[in-house]
This record gives C-alpha cells, sequence and structure tokens, in this order.
C-alpha cells in the first residue's frame, strides 16, 4: 500500500547527505516539522575527508549535537603549510590553532565524512529520515508542492529542499541545467592507516604541495586515526566523474614519482585509491522556483580548491530555516530571501576555487617565484578572513530584522 501525496509536512527535504541533514536540523531547531527522504536503503558519505573550517565549525557547535566535532574530528594546530613540490621546502602556514580559535571562535577541523555525518545523526531523530525513497517527479501549486518517489509513494509539503547532490534531478525544476566544463585534471583520493604514514603526516596540519599541473593535500581525520590524502593530475580519457571510481595505486606513484620523498613515501603507504575527473559547474543564476529551494551541491558544486563545499552547504542550511522561521513572510517570498542572502557568497567562494586551480600548478618560473613571494607575504592569521569572519546566522539575522 503506497503512501498517500496528502500526508503533509512543512518542509521536506530530498537528500540525506551533510547537505540535507544540516539542513533538517537547524529546521528542526526553528521549531518546523521537516522530513528527510533518501534515495539509499542506508545513510552513508562516500568519499574520505573534508575540512570545517571555522565559518561552519561554529553553525555547527549551536546545534549542540551529542556526537560533537570534539569526538570525531582533528582539530588543526598550526593549519595550512604551502610546501614546495621537489624538496618539501616551506612557502607559507596559515595559523590555524589557538590563535585562530580565539580570533574566529572556533577552530579548523578535518573529519572523515562519515563522522561529520554520525554528528548530525546525533541531532535528529531517527524515524526523520525516509530511505529507499528516490525522487522521480515534482510539482506546485498555490498551496504547496507535492514530490512523487519511484516506490509510488509522495509527499505534500509546504517547501521542499533539494539537497540532491552534483547530479540534483530537482535542479531541472529550477533553472536550465548546463553541461559540465572538463576542467583537465582527476583526482586521487586514498586513507592511510596513520601507523603506516610518514611522521611528518600524522601531524594535526593540513599541507599542500603544490607543482607544475599537479598539487597534493594531506591532513590527519578520524581522532587521528588516519591520513586523508588527496591529489590533483592531469586528466586520461578513461576517467570518469564518480567518487566510487578505482584507481591504481602504481599509477597514483607514478604521477608523483620526482617530487619530495617524504610525499612519494605518504603516497606509497596507500593501499586503496580512488581515481575520477573533476568536471567545472558554472554558478547558477538563480536558486529558487516557487516552493522549490536548491541547495549545497544542488546550487553550488564547486571545485575543491578552498575546502568549502561542506562548509558552503552548512551555511546555507543554517540561512535556510532562519528565513523560513520568519513568520512575517509565506514560503516562496523566504525562499526567495534565501537565495538573496546565500547565491552571492556561495558564489564568491565558486569563483575562487576555480581560481586555485591555475594558481596551484604553476610551472617552476617567474610566476611560480612570483606566486610564492605573495605567499610569504600574507598574514599568518588573517589569510582567508573573508571566509571564516562570517557568521552566516548573524547575516540573516540582521537582514531579517
Amino acid at each position: 500500500m503506497t503512501e498517500r501525496a496528502d500526508r503533509r509536512v512543512q518542509v521536506a527535504v530530498i537528500g540525506g547527505g551533510i547537505g540535507g541533514l544540516t539542513t533538517a536540523a537547524f529546521v528542526r531547531r526553528a521549531g518546523l516539522s521537516v522530513e528527510v527522504f533518501e534515495q539509499a536503503r542506508e545513510l552513508r558519505e562516500v568519499g574520505a575527508g573534508l575540512v570545517v573550517a571555522p565559518n561552519a565549525a561554529r553553525l555547527l557547535r549551536r546545534l549542540d549535537p551529542p556526537t560533537t566535532l570534539d569526538d570525531v574530528g582533528v582539530a588543526l594546530q598550526r593549519g595550512w603549510e604551502f610546501r614546495r613540490w621537489a624538496d618539501g621546502a616551506e612557502l607559507f602556514s596559515q595559523e590555524l590553532g589557538e590563535a585562530c580559535r580565539q580570533r574566529y571562535g572556533e577552530h579548523t577541523w578535518t573529519l572523515h565524512r562519515a563522522d561529520l555525518l554520525e554528528v548530525l545523526c546525533s541531532v535528529l531523530p531517527a524515524d526523520l529520515v525516509r530511505l529507499g525513497r528516490r525522487c522521480v517527479g515534482f510539482t506546485q501549486d498555490d498551496d504547496g508542492a507535492t514530490v512523487d518517489f519511484a516506490d509510488g509513494s509522495a509527499v505534500r509539503a509546504d517547501v521542499v529542499v533539494a539537497a540532491d547532490g552534483i547530479h540534483s534531478m530537482l535542479r531541472g525544476y529550477v533553472t536550465q541545467v548546463g553541461r559540465p566544463r572538463q576542467t583537465g585534471v582527476c583526482a586521487w583520493r586514498a586513507l592511510v592507516d596513520v601507523d603506516a604514514a610518514p611522521e611528518p603526516a600524522r601531524r594535526p596540519v593540513m599541507t599542500l604541495w603544490l607543482g607544475h599541473g599537479r598539487h597534493v593535500v594531506h591532513y590527519p581525520v578520524s581522532s587521528g586515526r588516519l591520513v586523508n590524502l588527496v591529489a590533483f593530475s592531469p586528466v586520461r580519457a578513461t576517467d570518469v566523474e564518480s567518487w566510487s571510481a578505482e584507481g591504481r595505486v602504481e599509477d597514483f606513484a607514478a604521477e608523483f614519482a620526482a617530487w619530495d620523498p617524504g610525499l612519494t613515501a605518504l603516497i606509497g603507504a596507500a593501499e586503496r585509491v580512488g581515481r575520477w575527473s573533476v568536471l567545472d559547474r558554472a554558478p547558477l543564476t538563480t536558486w529558487v522556483s516557487g516552493r522549490l529551494a536548491l541547495l549545497g551541491d544542488a546550487a553550488h558544486a564547486m571545485l575543491p580548491f578552498y575546502a568549502q563545499g561542506a562548509g558552503q552547504a552548512i551555511e546555507d542550511a543554517a540561512v535556510l530555516a532562519a528565513c523560513l522561521a520568519d513568520r512575517s513572510t509565506d514560503p516562496p517570498s523566504a525562499l526567495a530571501t534565501y537565495e538573496r542572502l546565500r547565491l552571492p557568497r556561495a558564489t564568491r567562494v565558486q569563483e575562487a576555487s576555480r581560481g586555485r586551480l591555475v594558481h596551484n600548478h604553476l610551472p617552476d618560473g617567474p610566476e611560480q617565484r612570483e606566486r610564492d613571494r605573495a605567499f610569504a607575504a600574507e598574514d599568518p592569521l588573517g589569510h582567508n578572513a573573508w571566509l571564516y569572519s562570517y557568521d552566516a546566522e548573524q547575516a540573516a539575522a540582521a537582514f531579517l530584522g
């Protein structure tokens, strides 16, 4: 017997990943009824590590989760270290330890994606997430919106949030979906047991190695038990866009064979590696259509070079909940305010991330030396202050009055 479409909630969230669960947590905290509909049969996060910078970490802290970032994450002490590909010479370091916490009110954390999912699930009732619900259709009218699922069930809601990821099914109901652009690079991703990693890679530091056409990032996750390793190199015709695509460790090692021995030792310690093509998507000009709003990767899929993918989804969720909680307006107007508040900031992060691809991959020579001199002149604490000092909830509260 299928579920009738006249069962209604205030907010239906499509997608049970980081963006969807964070949205549910903030919407529920705002006093609204919410349900999450996830197509998978179990909640899980593919991929490996991610970064939760102060702009997102302080928002998560306000949810007061029973499982905290302190329980499952790694608080970076020194923060970013930029190093030269050939010999590991330090180009720049960013202070993200106690001085960062004092300035921005929060640490920068590194986590496995599954650990962040655990933090979010600890806030939510288990029956709030409906599994095995693949969205296949959407309609709306003056009274509400209806989402149809592949199993024949449907749900009626005042607002539908499309948190269904980079390949969003619902995005086509909001805007025309353009074709992604090839970036010319592929990504490699691996997790290395900390006991097998060289000692420098075990430190609570995010290290970024820069070289011609390639760069590598590594940092500890899972309370320091694992080292997350992600690298970028020229794409090949066989690479596909999928976080579940497999690569070969020997091919990964060959791409970086001439690099610093400490880095090549870390790559050599990997036992399994993912490999996929990195595609770029132009910023959207609209995220909202009536009672339907895009959120997270569905709204602003971005290149990973600013480590803000999860952070921007968390900001989206906090602002969306604040707008929906405003009792002085109707749902479509609340969503229009959400778009007005969030689209410019997320677009700025998208564009900044795009610019890093060339910046990180310069060949040795005059441009590379000028970049490195600019790094050396950076303020170690104020680097990226425009990202970390921003408080999405305070911005929403100021706008809403």
